[in-house]
């Protein structure tokens, strides 16, 4: 089936900023604390995406900014889907986990293909190469540099998975969907509304206990008092704590997934994804410890744990599990295109 989609749209609500986690070899292109969320949040409202008038129309190319130089590369579908897995993805990984990575890769440019008119500092293009707004992508120079001399064995590995799927776009009611991705999860995948407050039909919590194993699953992180209080006071002006530090963290709630939603910190309420953000956290899956004057921060997987888990990908994979099982796994109640 030939990817299309719709040439209209009208949106309520506009922001900024797509939030994904790649996994070269467990340690990303990119760091985790510098995702953004907004992309996800502006398109999970059904109002934001409202048709005004339907049209098949035939991607081509997709015009891609290069942050380094503000020039708009033009680039054909399959060296972008190429360019972004191999950037997004260890080609280490099993075939079958590249395919899946490979379809949400290539949905997730044609859905931001939809909103590019309202994005004008794009100067024209369809997205960006930039991993902190948009997804990861690496031209063929790029992807000889970091292979070296695996590059021929690995383009071929990546170039056929892709190629095995490239008519292929995950879809929900006809429109390509939001497709989250992430490294590692905390075990279990989270709901999109525990992320980004929107409820999203196909970004639903499942169970994802590979992950658990994956290298650099738990990590520890330490600051002192005086370093903690100075990053949550800067980040929220007129905060009070007082008292010893060891009750500085009060109680916290967290989701079946093990993010945390809410934290009491002083006279304060945090959400987890805040105090991601303020700590530079692996992830909001996490604990806190005090002792001797520095505090500790377990975190539990990689990235905001929403959507299709990369390692668990593999690990299906591993099992024997197809792309399409993957993926249905992963988005519930979403469709294949060529289904």
């Amino acid at each position: 089936m030939k990817k299309h989609f719709l040439q209209y749209i009208l949106f309520a609500a506009l922001l900024t900023a797509m939030p994904l986690i790649p996994a070269y070899t467990l340690s990303p292109l990119h760091p985790a604390g510098a995702e953004g969320v907004s992309n996800f949040v502006e398109s999970t409202d059904a109002e934001t995406f409202s048709t005004i008038e339907q049209e098949i129309v035939e991607n081509p190319v997709y015009k891609v900014l290069c942050t380094q130089t503000g020039e708009v590369m033009e680039v054909s579908v399959r060296d972008y889907v190429i360019g972004a897995v191999g950037a997004e993805m260890p080609v280490s990984f099993e075939p079958e986990a590249l395919k899946a990575q490979a379809v949400a890769a290539h949905t997730y440019a044609e859905r931001q293909c939809l909103l590019k008119g309202e994005h004008p500092e794009l100067n024209g293009a369809d997205f960006s190469d930039d991993p902190v707004q948009y997804q990861a992508f690496l031209k063929d120079a790029e992807l000889r540099e970091r292979w070296g001399s695996n590059y021929a064995a690995y383009y071929e590995k990546l170039s056929a998975a892709v190629d095995a799927v490239l008519p292929e776009l995950l879809l929900y009611e006809d429109e390509p969907i939001i497709a989250a991705f992430h490294a590692m999860s905390s075990g279990r995948t989270e709901a999109s509304e525990n992320v980004w407050g929107s409820e999203v039909a196909y970004l639903r919590s499942v169970e994802s206990a590979a992950d658990r194993n994956a290298p650099q699953f738990e990590e520890t992180i330490s600051f002192s008092a005086e370093e903690v209080l100075n990053r949550l006071t800067q980040a929220h002006t007129g905060l009070t704590v007082g008292g010893d530090a060891s009750g500085w963290f009060g109680t916290s709630v967290t989701s079946e997934a093990g993010t945390v939603l809410r934290q009491t910190v002083g006279d304060g309420i945090f959400t987890g994804q805040e105090l991601r953000s303020i700590f530079g956290l692996r992830s909001a899956a996490f604990t806190v410890g005090y002792a001797d004057g520095m505090f500790t921060f377990t975190t539990y997987g990689y990235g905001h744990d929403v959507g299709m888990s990369q390692y668990g990908a593999n690990a299906m994979a591993l099992e024997g599990k197809t792309y399409r099982e993957i993926l249905a796994y992963y988005y519930p109640g979403a469709v294949l295109s060529a289904e």
